[in-house]
């Protein structure tokens, strides 16, 4: 027994009757009579009940993808056409049997037109059975195909390339990525680029030698834990020094191009990774054998100002890598670090004698001349500062703790004449654990750092005692007004802790353009819109004294404020009775007198200029209790008015030096 009568005299029941027979009675097992489907060619009769699978346009079947008999579930292929080159599937609109087909391959079809009849069935097991399944673990060809493109640029496909790291104390670019960015982050661009080479290589050859070209390049996020995202995102860029020593190739030129340009237009904080040898001369895919109209230094340097540029150095980095480097914001720099604008075959090269690598640029000379700002031991220390630095540029911090206040009443000695360490000051005022200082080698007498007041970042600058009496010279005016500069580029407050005798003066301060330098501090000073605060600790001394209040105490100053130690004048006080009472002091013959009448005059001009009788004529703001001075600092802040949002930069650039 079947249910096939149907179909198996679909011809006779179809025929039109004969004439004069066009009332005989039916036969009782013939089907109820059966609509038309219509078609762009011909009409095609459907039996009652039964689905119609139909073309969506104008195309060519390529196959009828389920035989006539086949069991279909709904939403699983049953024809395939071709319209512009393109292929279509073609779905069952109901679970089924296929019974006819009404076109076969080769054919062409119109909208509309009926591809194929299915009797819809109820999905029973045998059904259920033959439904299509993915392998979610299934890897398809095109996709292994991708996979094995990316394995020679990993570091597990590198074995011998990570021990050479591992040999000098290393890690590897994606290793030192990897850390930076939170995990699961970064994105890679450029990941298959491959050198040129002059040799004839193969392709495999290429991957690898030169997997992504020597330059680990993109996108990520840094501190997610503590901002969001649009606080945390950040652009990665990271020399491989296991690729033809991190010189820059012709491709790598081209991928750091696109990137640098994403992070303009997208305003990214960037980090550089520069270990390096500079540019990579001999390329065949270079045009020319020196391209300087390779844009790469010119993108990024219009970086400066517009985003925090935050440049990292282990090992040996010499020009076109050192150039990038110089251009940062900040220069992290680990213990082996090596830096100069040329390296040791350069050097030669120019006629100007042979030298080790380690002798063209060591921490111990860039340190103390400024190139450097933060000196670390290793990568992994250089990476936690990195993130620390830019935290500071990401947003305040919700939660934080601070030492007890009243220690801050102890920490300049009564004695006024005593040197104490400035830095005690700073760590003791400032959030727990938040003080980052920059350049600590260079322009001793000068302290800078990036801190945090009730998790709120703001920046400060501090004369140090322990320097020369912290006298300002031409490297601590550079340092300062830089600081400055960075701070007011990216609207962070500053604090300034004054203690100073003045601007260094004498013949050697001017061998070294005093005059100059030291002035950099005023034009700085007046050129700046951030909330700065001033604080006397104990010396305020001329132009030195005004040049560390933002120019003078009532210029951007929000406050200027003393504690009870402070004492403000035109000039040192020694200096000032010596200068003043000369002719005085020179006409009393017993030294014992004139030594008390010296001490006499100082003693009445430091009366006079104590702190507490020049707030009395408005020249401060007011004399505080040191405890107190955190609390200044948060109603300075929360009364600024809050930063526009800005759309490019407020200054050109911050000065590279």
């Amino acid at each position: 027994m079947h249910t096939r009568f149907v179909e198996e005299n679909i011809a006779a029941l179809l025929s039109p009757p004969a004439e004069g027979n066009s009332h005989r009675r039916r036969h009782p097992e013939a089907a109820p009579a059966m609509p038309a489907a219509a078609s762009g060619a011909a009409a095609v009769a459907v039996p009652m009940g039964a689905a119609v699978v139909t073309a969506p346009m104008r195309a060519r079947v390529l196959s009828m993808y389920a035989a006539e008999g086949d069991l279909v579930q709904a939403g699983s292929t049953v024809a395939v056409l071709e319209a512009m080159k393109m292929e279509h599937t073609l779905p069952a609109g109901t679970a089924g049997r296929v019974t006819r087909h009404l076109v076969a391959p080769g054919d062409a079809v119109d909208p509309g037109q009926p591809l194929l009849l299915i009797e819809p069935i109820l999905q029973d097991t045998e059904t259920r059975a033959t439904e299509e399944s993915i392998d979610l673990d299934f890897i398809r060809p095109d996709l292994a195909a991708v996979f094995a493109a990316h394995a020679p640029t990993l570091d597990a496909a590198r074995p011998e390339a990570v021990a050479r790291r591992r040999r000098t104390g290393q890690r590897t670019a994606r290793e030192n990525v990897e850390d930076l960015c939170d995990p699961g982050s970064f994105v890679e661009y450029g990941a298959l680029t491959l050198a040129a080479q002059r040799a004839r290589r193969s392709l495999q050859e290429l991957v690898e030698m030169s997997p992504a070209d020597g330059l680990v390049a993109g996108l990520g996020s840094v501190n997610g834990a503590l901002f969001d995202d649009q606080k945390s995102r950040c652009m990665v860029l990271a020399y491989d020094y296991t690729v033809f020593a991190g010189t820059q190739g012709f491709h790598g030129h081209k991928k750091k191009d696109r990137m640098l340009q994403l992070a303009e237009r997208m305003r990214l904080p960037l980090v550089v990774f520069a270990e390096g040898g500079g540019g990579r001369p001999g390329e065949v895919d270079n045009p020319a054998p020196v391209n300087l109209a390779n844009m790469s230094f010119w993108h990024f340097a219009r970086l400066s100002g517009l985003v925090p540029l935050v440049g990292i150095v282990s090992g040996r980095c010499f020009a076109g890598n050192a150039a990038l480097l110089g251009c940062c914001d900040v220069v992290i720099a680990t213990a082996n670090a090596t830096i100069g604008m040329g390296g040791p075959a350069m050097i030669e090269g120019g006629g100007l004698g042979r030298h080790a690598a380690e002798e063209v640029g060591p921490v111990s000379v860039q340190a103390p001349n400024g190139v450097i700002d933060i000196l670390v031991q290793d990568e992994a220390e250089a990476v936690a500062v990195a993130k620390k630095y830019l935290a500071y540029f990401q947003g305040p911090l919700a939660s934080w703790e601070c030492a007890d206040q009243r220690a801050l009443r102890h920490v300049v000695p009564e004695r006024r004449t005593r040197a104490y360490e400035v830095r005690d000051v700073i760590q003791a005022l400032s959030d727990i654990d938040s003080v980052l200082e920059l350049r600590r080698d260079f322009g001793r007498g000068m302290v800078t750092a990036l801190i945090r007041i009730e998790g709120r970042p703001l920046g400060v600058i501090a004369n140090n005692p322990m320097h020369e009496g912290g006298a300002i010279d031409s490297d601590e005016a550079d340092k300062a007004s830089r600081f400055v500069e960075l701070c007011d580029a990216f609207d962070l407050p500053v604090l300034s802790l004054c203690d100073t005798p003045g601007f260094m003066v004498g013949p050697q301060a001017e061998k070294r353009a005093a005059v100059r330098h030291v002035c950099r501090m005023f034009v700085t000073g007046a050129s700046i819109d951030i909330p700065y605060f001033t604080v006397v600790l104990r010396k305020a001394y001329g132009l030195g004294g005004q040049a560390m209040g933002g120019g003078g105490f009532h210029g951007n100053n929000i406050f200027t404020v003393s504690w009870p130690t402070g004492e403000i004048g035109a000039m040192g006080l020694e200096g000032a009775v010596q200068l003043a009472y000369r002719n005085e002091l020179a006409a009393i013959s017993d030294p014992a007198e004139r030594e008390a009448r010296y001490q006499a005059l100082v003693a009445d001009l430091y009366e006079r200029g104590k702190a507490l009788n020049i707030a009395r004529f408005l020249s401060l703001d007011d004399v505080i209790d040191p405890a107190e001075t955190r609390r200044w600092i948060m109603r300075g802040l929360r009364s600024a008015p809050q930063a526009a949002p800005r759309s490019g930069k407020k200054r050109p650039n911050v000065d590279s030096w």
